[in-house]
């Protein structure tokens, strides 16, 4: 039988891959049954020249009927879409997940370099590691981050670092520049971002260390991955700086503020436990 050909959201095409569709639903928490019924009605939509988006809102209307919790989880690409459209929920994204990552951060700092100060999103520090770390958010499919991204992210740290290596309680500290994107990096992008010595993180790079893997490691999912709530309400979430499902699994009196009637309210928190509750097995 011939290879069902799709398109992707960067234009691109492809051969559908039924195991890498099968890989995604069953890492989502997905048992078997329900990752083969859903594959059978995706087989059953397909045509050359499908996008990738149909089938995923085919294959994300399914998971919902059987789990809002796996539908919320399989969501994380486009949740993290949708956290724009400015780069800042995103920014504290990155910086929360680095603090459950064992990390002390600091978002939008002005850090004063050797020429001229700079406005960072993400400082961060472990140990003896001290990082100075750029988010390029995108909230459409298909956006990339070509190499100006990391030319230009480069040049700022190295303004940075010249002025921390001269501070005394730095003596003994490794700098270096991070570039995080919730999509992903052109070849061109990362091969001159690895060769000066950036940490380059995307949306599935490092293989296997990718954004998606960080997440699903600590259940940091964004607020944007439930489906119990509207836009609207996300929205006012977002402003007033809830970003993770993990919030409101933590302190239930966020939604207090949202004018949500009290059967809303559990259905929203019971969502958002079954979403963080799933550990992953990758």
């Amino acid at each position: 039988m011939a290879s069902i050909i799709i398109t992707k959201a960067s234009g691109e095409v492809e051969p559908f891959d039924e195991n890498k569709l099968r890989r995604s639903l069953s890492s989502s928490g997905a048992n078997k049954q329900v990752v083969d019924h859903i594959l059978r009605s995706v087989n059953g939509i397909l045509y050359d020249g499908i996008t990738t988006q149909k089938i995923y809102k085919e294959a994300f209307r399914l998971l919902k009927n059987h789990s809002y919790g796996s539908a919320g989880r399989y969501k994380l690409k486009e949740a993290l879409l949708e956290l724009g459209p400015t780069g800042h929920p995103f920014e504290k994204f990155v910086g929360e997940l680095l603090n459950r990552m064992g990390y002390k951060t600091k978002v939008g700092v002005v850090v004063e370099g050797d020429c001229v100060s700079h406005e960072i999103d993400v400082i961060a520090e472990k140990d003896n590691e001290h990082f100075m770390i750029e988010c390029k958010f995108h909230n459409r499919k298909g956006h990339t981050c070509n190499v100006k991204v990391p030319l230009y992210i480069h040049s700022r740290f190295l303004d940075v670092k010249t002025k921390w290596s001269s501070l005394p309680n730095h003596k003994h500290k490794n700098h270096q520049g991070w570039v995080v994107t919730n999509t992903r990096f052109t070849s061109d992008a990362l091969q001159y971002g690895n060769c000066v010595g950036l940490k380059m993180l995307s949306w599935d790079y490092p293989k296997r260390e990718g954004l998606k893997d960080l997440i699903d490691r600590v259940n940091l999912h964004p607020i944007t991955s439930l489906s119990t709530i509207s836009k609207k309400v996300k929205k006012q979430l977002l402003d007033s700086d809830v970003i993770f499902c993990m919030q409101l699994c933590e302190d239930e009196k966020i939604l207090n503020s949202l004018g949500l009637d009290d059967r809303k309210k559990k259905q929203v928190v019971k969502e958002a436990h079954d979403i963080c509750s799933f550990k992953s097995k990758g």
